[in-house]
């Protein structure tokens, strides 16, 4: 019985770290800085690191189940929707590109050509992605605007209610007093007068 072959740690450090180097080498020669692919949770890294990798089914999976997972904004599935499509067909477009057959045997200037119709479509899935994002903030800040404009409302509302019963209570209280005070007023004017003529 044969053992098995033992797997030494630093050679699975050294295939991760070659590994890391020759995504990065893909990177670079797109002319992509690693901040272009935005954060490691948001759809634009998942895309288009799995377009880098040529995983093209799972990518436009990802950008399907984007589409269809729920949202908390009414209107978001309609506004990316036209973006969606334009980026999965963007994705076909890039699996033709790169995986076209015989390129081997193209001339060099096909290959590069070939190369640079590839880059072009990288970076408008890049731009459309990048645009999905724009629409889910705008929308993010459109429903904050809201939110304060509301809480702003009410704020304002409460603030009337409350100087409106002030000032009712104040009139009427006011009211009671100042005719009570007209009405002396009256009163020892009128007994002062008839003080003088002696009635």
């Amino acid at each position: 019985m044969s053992a098995a072959p033992k797997v030494n740690p630093n050679e699975l450090v050294e295939a991760a770290k070659e590994t890391k180097k020759a995504e990065e080498a893909k990177i670079f020669e797109l002319g992509m800085e690693k901040t272009d692919f935005g954060r490691p949770d948001s759809l634009r890294y998942k895309v288009l690191t799995q377009v880098l990798q040529e995983g093209y089914d799972r990518a436009i999976g990802e950008l399907r189940d984007f589409l269809e997972a729920e949202s908390e904004y009414p209107n978001f599935k309609s506004k990316i929707e036209r973006y969606i499509a334009h980026c999965v067909d963007l994705v076909y477009a890039i699996k033709a590109k790169r995986n076209f057959p015989g390129i081997s045997s193209l001339t060099r200037a096909k290959q590069q050509e070939l190369m640079e119709k590839f880059k072009e479509h990288y970076k408008e899935l890049q731009f459309m992605l990048r645009k999905i994002e724009k629409v889910e903030s705008n929308l993010r800040i459109e429903d904050a605007r809201s939110t304060i404009y509301v809480i702003r409302a009410l704020w304002i509302s409460a603030f009337c209610l409350l100087a409106m019963w002030f000032i009712t209570e104040a009139v009427r209280g006011l009211a009671i007093t100042s005719s009570v005070v007209v009405e002396d007023f009256f009163n020892k004017t009128i007994d002062f007068l008839f003080s003088l003529v002696g009635w």
